[in-house]
């Protein structure tokens, strides 16, 4: 299946670091070759680029890594298609707008068919599970405003309640881990495995695991920083927290502030842990 990535940071960050890490699984030492995204929060706009091709041939990809992007808040995934074939349209994250805010999603997992789509304007453009979850979810949240019209959409408190309502009633379907932004906070599910570091003041230094480079934080970090990086897997040396299945966590400026749990149908667990060996049992 696929691979998600997301940071939420406390300033501006460059993240050419955990990119370079993240793309190496999307080809070379992994095998996610089925597309690839990546999406940058600058102030109150979104930079979205996919790439049908794997990440670590992606022509894009390399441009990003050479590009200074610096972003509080970034949602990446390559993907491993289940449902929905390599093309540009199906590629993570999905971007909607609500309100004026640009939200952006990634999914990892399989669902079965959602059945009739949820009342509101949000649609899929391509044919993965996925983006059909990201437009329930979008749905759900233009119902609540519909419905409470003097509910400012900065109340992220809010937002964490209707995305902890849809999401038991998404995760009944399959295996959903997911991230999802509106630019001020990082939501992410796990259902199967995710886990999460904070860097924070005094830093120490990291090398990826997916390749011979390693950072000296320390040298470039301030006391006002923090970051918190979110991965399917740890990308990194350092020591990382495993969430559990169920755990819906919200992340604010790098550090972790709400969290809910949401348990994960015994079903879609014992299908989990066989999803899980089998990928395990494939070469990286």
């Amino acid at each position: 299946m696929c691979q998600l990535l997301a940071l939420s940071c406390a300033e501006p960050t460059d993240v050419s670091f955990s990119l370079t890490g993240f793309a190496a699984r999307g080809g070379l030492t992994d095998h996610h070759v089925d597309g690839w995204g990546v999406a940058f929060y600058e102030d109150r706009a979104c930079r979205v680029f996919v790439d049908e091709k794997p990440a670590y041939q992606s022509p894009v990809a390399a441009f990003l890594k050479n590009y200074p992007i610096k972003s509080r808040n970034v949602v990446a995934h390559i993907r491993k298609a289940t449902q929905g074939g390599a093309r540009v349209e199906n590629c993570h994250p999905f971007m909607r707008e609500l309100r004026g805010q640009q939200w952006v999603f990634a999914h990892n997992g399989d669902l079965r068919p959602l059945g009739e789509p949820e009342p509101g304007p949000y649609a899929p453009v391509g044919t993965t599970d996925s983006e059909a979850a990201f437009c329930f979810i979008m749905n759900r949240l233009y119902a609540h405003f519909a419905a409470n019209a003097d509910t400012s959409a900065d109340n992220v408190d809010a937002l964490f309640n209707v995305i902890e309502q849809a999401t038991r009633t998404l995760n009944t379907f399959g295996i959903f881990n997911f991230v999802l932004s509106n630019g001020q906070a990082q939501f992410a599910y796990c259902s199967t495995r995710l886990s999460y570091v904070i860097r924070h003041w005094p830093f120490s230094s990291a090398r990826l695991v997916d390749g011979d480079l390693s950072v000296d934080f320390a040298e470039r970090g301030t006391p006002a920083d923090r970051t918190a990086v979110i991965a399917t897997t740890p990308l990194t040396d350092e020591v990382w927290t495993a969430c559990q299945p169920g755990d819906l966590l919200m992340f604010r400026s790098g550090a972790l502030v709400r969290r809910a749990h949401v348990a994960v149908p015994g079903d879609v667990l014992a299908t989990s842990k066989y999803a899980l060996s089998e990928q395990s049992a494939v070469p990286a």
